[in-house]
């Protein structure tokens, strides 16, 4: 065993992906196309558990519903929970430790699909173009969190390849160069082209 203390001699430069060499299908649960739903019911410490899974590829989600330790019935839909979300909203406890918690995480799955339905007649009973703009909105409140500029992937030739740090701010600086250029070329354009020879 090692009696070195503090912090690790060697510190990593990248997060450790689980099956970081494998091709990830995207339409698997947990993929792009399937995300896993959210956490509900569990107090925060079982939540950081369970997202700790998650993100460590050690998460096995339900094949089936699993049976309730309380009453006994198969209603419990979410991995790792014990009891189902009746009961642990009956008795205000955590579904996966059963303590007695203040906070719960999440909403419960009745009150999301209730909500979804709701907004689905709405969708539905609307006109035309009020439907296209509620989808058009729903779309891009999924789409604007995941989209970045694009960066330089190789920090150490920034200054060589672009002076900036995006690829924005690079077009913006060009399109302004471009119009200094421009002036410059009005300065010249009252001088003889004899002059001009003369200074080639």
């Amino acid at each position: 065993m090692s009696t070195r203390k503090g912090p690790p001699k060697h510190q990593n430069l990248f997060a450790w992906k689980p099956d970081g060499g494998k091709k990830k299908n995207e339409t698997e649960p947990g993929g792009k196309f399937r995300p896993f739903s959210e956490v509900t019911g569990v107090c925060p410490r079982c939540r950081d558990q369970i997202e700790w899974k998650r993100r460590y590829g050690k998460y096995k989600p339900l094949v089936e519903p699993a049976k309730c330790q309380r009453c006994g019935k198969r209603s419990v839909r979410q991995a790792y929970h014990n009891i189902c979300s009746a009961c642990a909203k009956e008795s205000k406890v955590c579904a996966k430790c059963s303590c007695r918690v203040e906070k719960i995480i999440g909403r419960d799955i009745e009150e999301v699909e209730a909500e979804r339905k709701t907004l689905d007649e709405a969708i539905k009973n609307a006109r035309e173009r009020d439907r296209r703009s509620l989808l058009r909105a729903l779309n891009k409140n999924k789409t604007s969190g995941t989209e970045k500029t694009p960066q330089i992937a190789d920090k150490s030739r920034q200054g060589d390849l672009f002076p900036t740090s995006s690829l924005d701010e690079y077009a913006k600086q060009s399109r302004m160069n471009a119009d200094d250029n421009d002036e410059d070329d009005d300065e010249y354009d009252d001088v003889d082209d004899d002059e001009v020879r003369i200074c080639n």
